[in-house]
């Protein structure tokens, strides 16, 4: 069957993916525009993994502002650096959504770091050192200990590591399933690269 260059184009500016893995997709779906756009994000989270090893050096820098009275000034500002492999993702619509809603998300959940990989060494044995003298006090046996830290070490990362906090919009999943679920989406690599929170008066 023929498909047309305006629905390749069409699937392209909504999904980010390349030229010929669109028209590719639109053929094996019979010209059907939503099964094509399924078979994209099964194809590309089955590549998942491949993706993670690519280079993102391209993206956005992306400004959110807070105002929770329209009447008053922003109280909250937040800037994020979303990188991606190409150019080409970067301007799409879908990708500047993400970036926002990112910014929104750490507007709301004041994350400290973007990964576990950025927390100081010192922070997380002075944190886990805290929760075993913690569980000692409160008589756990010492077999348990090391359990008890652990899901408290959990616990601390979900409270101050953007990747594995829950995405504020719905709670279902993490920022960083939310990034691995877009890197599918688009074909490409989907990283915070970094993040600034400010706030009015302090943090």
């Amino acid at each position: 069957m023929e498909i047309k260059a305006a629905d390749v184009k069409r699937l392209r500016d909504e999904t980010g993916a390349g030229m010929m893995d669109a028209k590719r997709a639109l053929g094996d779906a019979g010209g059907d525009f939503e099964a094509a756009r399924r078979l994209l994000r099964e194809r590309g989270a089955a590549s998942a993994r491949k993706l993670a090893s690519r280079s993102a050096e391209e993206g956005v820098v992306d400004a959110y502002l807070h105002q929770p009275d329209p009447a008053m000034p922003p109280k909250v500002g937040v800037l994020v650096e979303l990188n991606c492999a190409t150019d080409f993702v970067a301007k799409t619509e879908r990708f500047r959504t993400l970036a926002r809603e990112i910014g929104m998300h750490v507007a709301w959940a004041r994350p400290v770091y973007v990964s576990r990989d950025e927390v100081p060494e010192d922070v997380v044995a002075r944190e886990r050192e805290i929760f075993a003298k913690q569980a000692r006090d409160q008589g756990k046996p010492e077999k348990v200990i090391d359990r008890i830290v652990d899901g408290r070490m959990k616990d601390f990362f979900e409270g101050h590591v953007l990747l594995d906090q829950r995405d504020a919009r719905e709670g279902t999943r993490t920022m960083g399933e939310l990034l691995e679920s877009a890197a599918a989406e688009l074909g490409e690599p989907v990283r915070i690269r970094r993040f600034v929170r400010f706030q009015l008066g302090g943090i």
